[in-house]
């Protein structure tokens, strides 16, 4: 009998033993099951996780897979080689150029396709690509394109009784696709909340469980237009405002018809020579055989619905309410494409900087100097100077000579204009050598224009100090800073994302699609999108002439200096800076959520 009660406080012993070594190895956790993935959770994540194939569709016509990069392939007779997504826009100007031709795509065989589920096949053939777009079907597809999840994010996966089996990081679509597809039914997954998904309109929220989760995703799932048609040409204009085709209508200068085809008949030809000339208010001047012509325009709507009205009572071939197709600036260039039905009208411009720079050409800066008073509202050297000029009205003549009237009476100088030091143009001022007057006597770099401002900056050949003049339309009333000095407000007021960025000419928006900036009242500044942020500070200088940005992490540290602030609004900031290195310029636009 006792080795009987030995052996089974032996087996006791042994069994309490395994008991505790267990319960030291696997981690047991009981789960809220509000917290637990469900499978309508998982669909519809699986749903966004899936590969979007819709954004090459003018290659393959096919919305359910994408090619793989690089590809060499033949449109319209001309070699294009594809190595990014960016590089599809080259083959849709090119079949853009002509609107009564045949537009041909040929490839360079094989290539390989990469489907919804991420599993990739070879193809061989233009047949073997029709082939596997018919399996596409025609029409949406399954997956939700509106919304993104932020990665990294984490997922810890239980068994039947809560035992932590494994934790998982996940850091793409690919891999929450395949994570979804691999999950057994018999676990139960959790994710670590709280996560950061971005909308379509560039909006972020924070979701703090499965619920909400599920809530977004719904709600995003029909809000946007995925574009899995295989029309390459229906979207643009997403992110097209009224306020930016008139920026550059009215920043350029000197329009020409650079296509206009109306019921079938190209009709261009009839109107060389003729330039067009568009002004905020609404009006159109159009300079041709010898006579000038009146007309009206305006905008309304947004994105690919803006409806831009032209009427010119002496060409009847413009009139009618057209749709905008597409805003199109290249360095040195700007064009813009008007639609209505089949027929077409684009205008073109020797300016790359309307919009983007304040439509600073020689052409605008005269017609705008030359025409009515100015007054000086900012003046800055070494220290802020404006008063001195207060009672002065100047004017600025066609044949280059000038004049500045006070009470004293009238003082004479001139102007004219030549190629800039940092900018493309430089208006160069001289009145000589009365007091205030010779402060203003320098070949200044012309930093923005429009009709009502025109601001100017001059870097010291001595010291290398930087001077600031302001002229607007009326006399100056304490604020000065030539309508910027509010930038402090305008910026803390919401939150913003970069539009464009461009190093020395290279378009780099790309690297900051996703983020949001917010910038504090107390000098702080963070982007972040989602999964990466970036901290730094920034500061208003000069009267809201400098924009300075200091930035600790990538990619935000590419925009530490200061900048040159060529044109503000409630919505929008826009920012150029000269390397004192090499001379190239960089172009810098935020833009308001």
């Amino acid at each position: 009998m006792k080795s009987i009660k030995n052996k089974i406080l032996l087996i006791l012993l042994i069994s309490l033993a395994l008991f505790s070594c267990r319960k030291e190895e696997m981690e047991i956790i009981e789960t809220p099951e509000e917290e637990v993935l469900a499978n309508t959770v998982a669909n519809l994540l699986l749903r966004t996780a899936t590969n979007d194939g819709s954004y090459d569709n003018i290659l393959d016509g096919a919305s359910c897979f994408n090619i793989k990069l690089p590809i060499t392939v033949i449109a319209n007779g001309i070699e294009v080689v594809i190595e990014t997504r960016d590089d599809i826009q080259i083959v849709e100007d090119i079949f853009d150029e002509f609107t009564d031709d045949v537009d041909t795509l040929e490839f360079q065989f094989p290539i390989t396709i990469v489907k919804s589920d991420y599993s990739e096949m070879v193809i061989n053939s233009q047949a073997e690509l029709n082939a596997a777009a018919l399996q596409c079907g025609s029409g949406d597809d399954d997956d939700i394109e509106c919304i993104d999840i932020q990665y990294p994010i984490t997922a810890s996966i239980f068994n039947q009784n809560n035992e932590l089996i494994e934790t998982v990081v996940i850091t793409s679509d690919e891999q929450l696709y395949n994570f979804l597809e691999n999950i057994d039914s018999n676990t139960i997954v959790t994710f670590n909340f709280p996560i950061t998904v971005l909308l379509f309109d560039g909006t972020s929220l924070t979701i703090n469980n499965f619920q909400e989760l599920e809530a977004a995703i719904n709600d995003a799932a029909d809000a946007c237009d995925e574009d899995d048609n295989n029309d390459p040409n229906d979207d643009d204009c997403n992110n097209c405002t009224t306020q930016q085709l008139e920026d550059v209508l009215t920043g350029c200068s000197d329009w020409k018809v650079d296509k206009l085809e109306r019921n079938d008949n190209d009709l261009e030809d009839v109107y060389v020579g003729y330039t067009f000339n568009f002004d905020t208010s609404g009006n159109i001047s159009i300079d041709g055989a010898g006579s000038t012509f009146n007309g009206t325009w305006s905008a309304t709507g947004s994105g690919n619905n803006i409806s831009v009205e032209i009427t010119v009572p002496a060409f009847p071939d413009f009139n009618d309410t057209w749709n905008l197709h597409e805003i199109e600036q290249q360095p040195g260039e700007s064009k813009v494409d008007l639609r209505l039905g089949d027929d077409r009208l684009r205008f073109e411009s020797n300016c790359s900087s309307g919009g983007s720079g304040g439509g600073i050409n020689d052409t605008a800066l005269v017609a705008a100097l030359t025409t009515g008073d100015w007054y000086v509202t900012y003046f800055f050297d070494d220290t802020d100077e404006t008063t001195d000029y207060v009672d002065y009205v100047f004017n600025f003549a066609s044949n280059n000579t000038a004049t500045a009237t006070n009470s004293g009476g009238v003082t004479n100088g001139n102007w004219s204009t030549s190629a800039g030091d940092e900018t493309e143009l430089e208006l160069n001022l001289n009145f000589g050598v009365i007091d205030p007057l010779d402060e203003l006597a320098e070949d200044w770099d012309v930093l923005e224009v429009t009709n009502d401002i025109i601001r100017l900056k001059d870097i010291s050949g001595g010291d290398g100090s930087v001077d600031f003049l302001t002229f607007e339309r009326e006399p100056f009333g304490g604020g000065g800073g030539g309508g910027t000095a509010n930038l402090e407000t305008i910026l803390e007021d919401g939150t913003w994302f970069v539009q464009l960025y461009t190093d020395d000419g290279d378009d780099e928006t790309g690297d900051y699609n996703g983020y949001t900036i917010d910038f504090q009242n107390s000098g702080a500044v963070v982007a972040t999108n989602g999964s990466n942020t970036n901290n730094g500070t920034w500061q208003v200088l000069s009267a809201g002439n400098k924009l300075d940005l200091n930035f600790s992490g990538v990619p935000f540290d590419e925009f530490n200096d200061d900048w040159d602030v060529i044109m503000t609004s409630e919505t929008r900031v826009e920012l150029r800076d000269v390397s004192g290195g090499n001379g190239g310029t960089d172009v810098l636009i935020f833009e308001k959520q």
